[in-house]
């Protein structure tokens, strides 16, 4: 047999690149927003979400009524999914360190971990509201360090979305605004928020509530999840503030032998596909007997989710009918190279042999070991952060994580003309070959107060 051969082949390939039109859309509309300020937000919100407030900032009260409307059971859930995301970020910010080392007599390298100071923080509330978000966006930022995380989220069907204004406000963000879109980016990139009249309300950690105290300022990086306009707008804020990464649709492959359960593969090749019509799901394997028993299994559950009614089977459906694919394989190692060139956003690894795939795959945004391990556990509840990389950026990039939110940032000193001795000939050499007459003064003159020629 061939390397690979397609038991499902894509009917369509997702466009990696930026949408020409898009992408002048949202310049259009971030030069406005830069030119015009807070009134073509304003304009842009009506226009686009029909949604003019007398003040963006969402007051405490209208958090505090969110919080009560929900279920016991819905707010112990999203509680328990918090627990979960701190106590793994916070794991992930002892791993990094301060230090100093003594690496001549007297000449001391260290690194420092500082927290950015201000993070603006998307949370769609769109056709799937996703909860989730806050906790990645909100929560780990404040694991970090971060002193302010400022929230946007749009309306939803003409209000805020009870849920959502729930986990962002018990997640810790500082202050919270119903906005959305590229007019969200784009008034938190600029510093247009928290100075309307009036005034509102933002949410502390742990449900508390404080007063706003004035304008948010310009924030230092933009994080979050949204369709391709906000992709864009992010794309295009690059450099004057930092971004998380650049997501595109959700992505899933699942690596199978013939010892996978297809029921279990092909629901979690169908939850990834309900996150959008474009969204690619992939079943690499090793046996043909499994890649069909998937194929079936995916319709039939297809089927079921249609049954439901409401039209909730209609995008996993066209996701993977376009973009579904089933790749066979001649053998393991095959399959850990065609994993590796997809280098897909979520990879799931259902085989008698995980250990062996464990050690040897590179290129994924996040891993899932084992059929008791899903990505949907990923997404909502078990810790990791579900902000990954897409189109093929996890061959050279992580997800998001508490390490995002700092900087790491180097010092040198030296305590003794040792030390200068030492490195200060080495620097004269260099910046002669180099032709950078200023550096190597720059070396000289500090051999020269210790009485030693340049050379």
């Amino acid at each position: 047999m061939d390397e690979l051969h397609y038991l499902k082949t894509p009917l369509e390939t997702p466009h990696m690149g930026a949408d020409p039109t898009v992408s002048a859309r949202v310049s259009e509309m971030l030069l406005e927003i830069e030119a015009h300020g807070l009134d073509a937000v304003r304009r842009y919100s009506r226009e686009l979400d029909g949604w003019d407030p007398g003040d963006f900032e969402v007051p405490a009260a209208t958090v505090a009524a969110a919080s009560e409307s929900l279920p016991e059971s819905l707010r112990a859930s999203i509680a328990f999914a918090q627990t979960q995301i701190r106590g793994f970020a916070q794991a992930q910010r002892a791993t990094l360190t301060d230090f100093e080392v003594e690496t001549l007599p007297g000449v001391f390298l260290g690194q420092r971990q500082v927290p950015v100071s201000r993070v603006g923080a998307y949370c769609p509330s769109g056709r799937v509201p996703m909860l989730a978000c806050a906790f990645m966006t909100i929560l780990v930022p404040k694991v970090a360090g971060v002193e302010t995380v400022i929230a946007c989220t749009p309306p939803r069907n003409g209000e805020m979305h009870a849920p959502t204004l729930h986990a962002i406000a018990t997640s810790g963000a500082d202050r919270i605004f119903g906005l959305g879109g590229v007019q969200a980016l784009a008034a938190m990139a600029f510093g247009l928020l928290g100075g309307e009249a009036g005034g509102g309300a933002g949410a502390g950690g742990a449900g508390r509530v404080r007063e706003p105290g004035g304008p948010v300022g310009e924030v230092d990086m933009i994080v979050g999840p949204g369709n391709a306009f906000v992709a864009e707008a992010k794309r295009q804020l690059f450099g004057r503030v930092g971004i998380d990464l650049l997501a595109g649709p959700s992505e899933v492959a699942v690596i199978a032998d013939a010892s996978a359960d297809p029921e279990l593969a092909a629901a979690d090749l169908l939850a990834q596909a309900e996150h959008g019509p474009t969204s690619p799901a992939v079943l690499i394997t090793t046996s043909e007997a499994t890649g069909r028993a998937v194929i079936a299994e995916i319709d039939r559950q297809l089927d079921a989710l249609d049954a439901l009614g409401g039209g909730v089977g209609d995008t996993p459906r066209r996701a993977w009918t376009d973009h579904g694919s089933v790749i066979l394989v001649a053998d393991r190692e095959a399959a850990v190279r065609v994993a590796d060139a997809v280098a897909t956003e979520h990879l799931e690894v259902h085989t008698a042999e995980d250990d062996f795939y464990f050690a040897r795959l590179r290129n994924y945004g996040s891993l899932f070991l084992g059929e008791r391990a899903t990505v949907a556990f990923s997404d909502k509840a078990i810790g990791t952060n579900h902000t990954l990389p897409t189109g093929r950026a996890a061959r050279y990039t992580g997800g998001l994580s508490v390490a995002k939110f700092l900087k790491t940032l180097t010092y040198q000193r030296i305590d003794s003309d040792e030390g200068v001795a030492a490195i200060a000939p080495h620097v004269v050499e260099i910046a002669r070959a180099d032709l950078m007459p200023a550096h190597e003064a720059s070396a000289a003159k500090r051999l020269e107060r210790l009485g030693v020629p340049a050379g």
